[in-house]
């Protein structure tokens, strides 16, 4: 729409913005503080997200068009609320601004004083705000870039045939890039050779490193943020994270936001693709087929077992597989819901895992959402060794049952049998031995360590917030740390005991309706932690809205609720109308008591009347 054509006719439902604060203060704004007064006249996109979060991510990524197309009307500001302690960090949400490419303001709320201000419960939440001050629009997850891009263009016409709309620079100021050989590396491999290949992932590079870990032997990947295959100079990738060596001496890479794997040959420096579209992944789709027709999810890690690429596909919570003999791909273990849960690999729950080390009995993996140590064996089994799920993380040794970690990234097999895991939230590498049933602590003070390597008697640690690789002897002895716990600092919500009313709001954006040619376009899937705490009400469905009866005899517990909804250009001219997926899951801590809700309202798309 035209800054000359007409305003829409429809009033649309308008809520006085809360103002905008955070005990952090404003990032990427050249060290000015604003209010929401200061962005008068311009359309304000509210970004509420946290760094660990692989939505957020996503999130992001479907922003940067709709960022540089409206640049001169529309302000997106991040505000970042943390889940782990570690997020609320200053200098941890400074890292993760510049380790994601964020290309305006964010306001660190380690607080969650805006996001309770604007009764977020999920990351990602974004929450659109008009030139006059007024909320209009909400949205929960992802897949909602079109619906924003057609409000943001009705707003821009409404508002400049008002007066109201104030076109100029935003108040972005990218930061001073610092000088460093590596920037926010992800994984790292032992090459064959005795070098190190590293994923730069915030570079778009991979790096080979010599033996000691820190002279440059060259670079592979233009280093700008693209897909392309080529020679070592003119490939590109996009925030690359996990590397694992085939036999015949090539490297797979998970190029994490190009949603691919691909394959680097050290001898030619020749970049190609073996799996992945370059699109991302949603419900519905295709879960195996030819690799380069499938599309997948930011692929995290790679691992070779059982004669296949084992992928942690962080982004839909599942494990995957790439099978180089015929050039496929196939889901080996996960459902896409997020949680944790034991079983068989298709009816197993992962919550992003991101880290992955494979031994002939086990492969290993880091579940960084539920801050666990988790394994699969040769039968497809899923165990978990450390971890209880979504809300409870730390750093406690001893005996696996109570230990804890949080959010690790990295897991590495060791000679002995155990496992050393890059704990990366809580700065330190830490030992699970299977043997013994045992945690330990291997070494501290290493800033977000994202993944570890063996060579020889030493253990190389990727440690990405120093941008660098640090070498550690194993240690005969574990350190010895004072024992904390966490659980997530979001507030429970206090609910009634018996009927509990979910509702689920989505309204289609404009131009557009629930697409039902197929069936129903909703889908809407409920469980709880403890599962005692639902006496009735669990469970797949397709509308967006149930009633629960919640146990008063359980105190406390989480909700989980996973919902979808898919819309299609409503324009019956059009035969083939362009259709979007709106997806979201919310972890709902929830607390029973007599003078609770009995409406529990999520919001998806739209506003809660």
């Amino acid at each position: 729409m035209s800054e000359s054509s007409p305003a829409p006719t429809t009033r649309r439902a308008r809520v006085r913005a809360p103002e905008l604060t955070g005990k952090g203060g404003w990032l990427n704004t050249g060290g000015n503080q604003y209010t929401l007064a200061d962005l008068r006249g311009r359309i304000v996109i509210l970004d509420f997200w946290t760094f660990c979060c692989i939505n957020c991510l996503h999130v992001l990524d479907e922003l940067r068009e709709l960022e540089a197309k409206h640049r001169d009307t529309v302000v997106i500001i991040g505000v970042h609320s943390p889940k782990f302690v570690h997020e609320a960090e200053h200098q941890a949400v400074v890292d993760a601004v510049e380790r994601y490419g964020v290309e305006h303001p964010v306001l660190d709320d380690p607080e969650l004083a805006t996001w309770k201000q604007y009764a977020v419960r999920a990351w990602p939440t974004l929450v659109v705000i008009d030139p006059e001050g007024y909320v209009v629009a909400q949205h929960a997850g992802e897949g909602h870039a079109h619906a924003l891009a057609k409000l943001v263009e009705e707003l821009e016409a409404e508002h400049a045939a008002k007066g109201t709309l104030r076109r100029g620079d935003g108040p972005y100021v990218a930061p001073e890039p610092e000088p460093t050989t590596l920037r926010f590396p992800g994984k790292a491999l032992l090459l064959p050779s005795g070098n190190f290949l590293v994923s730069d992932t915030t570079r778009h590079q991979l790096v080979e490193l010599a033996a000691d870990g820190e002279s440059v032997v060259r670079r592979i990947g233009s280093g700008a943020r693209g897909f392309a295959d080529g020679a070592a100079e003119d490939a590109a990738f996009n925030e690359p994270q996990g590397l694992a060596l085939l036999d015949d001496g090539a490297v797979v890479v998970a190029d994490t936001v190009n949603h691919a794997l691909r394959r680097f040959d050290p001898a030619t420096g020749r970049i190609t693709t073996l799996a992945g579209t370059g699109r991302q992944w949603m419900q519905g789709e295709a879960t195996e087929g030819p690799a380069r027709e499938v599309n997948l999810s930011s692929p995290w890690d790679v691992a070779w077992w059982q004669g296949r690429v084992w992928i942690a596909m962080a982004g839909v919570h599942q494990l995957w597989a790439y099978d180089p003999a015929d050039g496929t791909v196939s889901v080996t273990a996960g459902t896409t819901n997020e949680g944790l849960v034991d079983g068989p690999g298709a009816e197993a729950w992962f919550a992003q895992p991101s880290g992955l080390a494979a031994t002939p009995e086990r492969l290993w993996l880091a579940d960084s959402e539920t801050s666990a140590l988790r394994w699969v064996d040769p039968d497809g089994q899923v165990h978990t060794a450390v971890g209880t799920g979504l809300f409870d993380f730390g750093h406690r040794d001893g005996a696996a049952g109570q230990a804890l970690l949080q959010h690790p990234l990295g897991v590495t097999a060791l000679p002995d049998g155990s496992v050393a895991v890059s704990d990366t939230y809580n700065h330190a590498l830490r030992r699970y031995d299977p043997a013994t049933g045992e945690v330990t602590t291997l070494a501290t003070d290493l800033r977000e360590p994202s993944d570890a390597v063996l060579a020889g008697e030493d253990i190389v640690v990727v440690e990405s917030a120093r941008h660098r690789l640090t070498r550690l002897r194993l240690p005969e002895e574990a350190v010895r740390v004072e024992a904390v716990a966490h659980r997530t600092q979001r507030a429970a919500t206090e609910v009634a005991p018996g009927a509990l009313r979910l509702d689920v709001i989505f309204q289609a954006p404009a131009g557009q309706k629930l697409d039902t040619r197929y069936g129903p376009s909703t889908r809407l899937l409920v469980s709880a932690t403890p599962p005692e705490l639902l006496l009735d009400g669990a469970g797949a469905g397709t509308g967006l809205a149930r009633d629960l009866e919640l146990n008063p005899a359980v105190s406390e517990g989480v909700l989980h609720v996973s919902a979808m909804a898919a819309s299609c250009d409503d324009d019956p001219a059009n035969e083939y109308p362009a259709c979007h997926v709106h997806q979201q899951d919310w972890g709902v801590p929830v607390r029973l008591a007599d003078t609770g809700t009995d409406r529990l309202p999520l919001v998806l798309a739209g506003l809660d009347a």
